[in-house]
């Protein structure tokens, strides 16, 4: 497997009586080797084909050119014959995505519609407080519901 952050050397060989130019990759092993990753749909694809082998020896030849080792076939195989499918799908880390209620656009709206009326009740009661103290003022007497003035 090959990194994309090696650098690579640039060497001029001589080949049938002129120079070319050869790259050839930096020599130096990586600190840290890369994990390999397989998807599902690789997975899926590799034991099917590792359960069409019928001949002697294909499984080997198989297993060579992909790589891979005969206990990944074995991991596979039983996840697969679980039932785990999800367990041959890649997983993704980290904290999953919360579930959007499906209520939320009905509670922003009520909670805007509370808003507003809070606002018109607010204003409400400073214009009556206003005509209390105009009364006051003037001298008229206001009735009251509890009084019984109409209706």
């Amino acid at each position: 497997m090959t990194n994309n952050k090696t650098t690579r050397v640039s060497v001029m060989e001589l080949k049938q009586g002129s120079y070319q130019e050869v790259i050839r990759p930096e020599p130096e092993v990586q600190e840290k080797p890369v994990r390999r990753r397989f998807t599902a749909s690789y997975k899926l694809q590799l034991l099917q084909q590792a359960d069409a082998c019928n001949q002697f020896g294909d499984i080997g030849r198989l297993l060579r050119r992909e790589g891979l080792y005969s206990s990944h076939l074995v991991r596979w195989r039983r996840q697969r014959n679980k039932g785990m499918l999800n367990g041959l799908s890649s997983k993704t880390r980290g904290h999953k995505a919360a579930k959007r209620n499906p209520l939320l656009p009905e509670v922003e709206r009520l909670e805007r519609e509370n808003k507003k009326l809070t606002n018109r009740l607010k204003q409400a009661e400073l214009i009556i407080e206003v005509q209390k103290k105009v009364s006051q003022v003037f001298g008229i007497t206001l009735e009251t519901p509890a009084s019984g003035g109409g209706n």
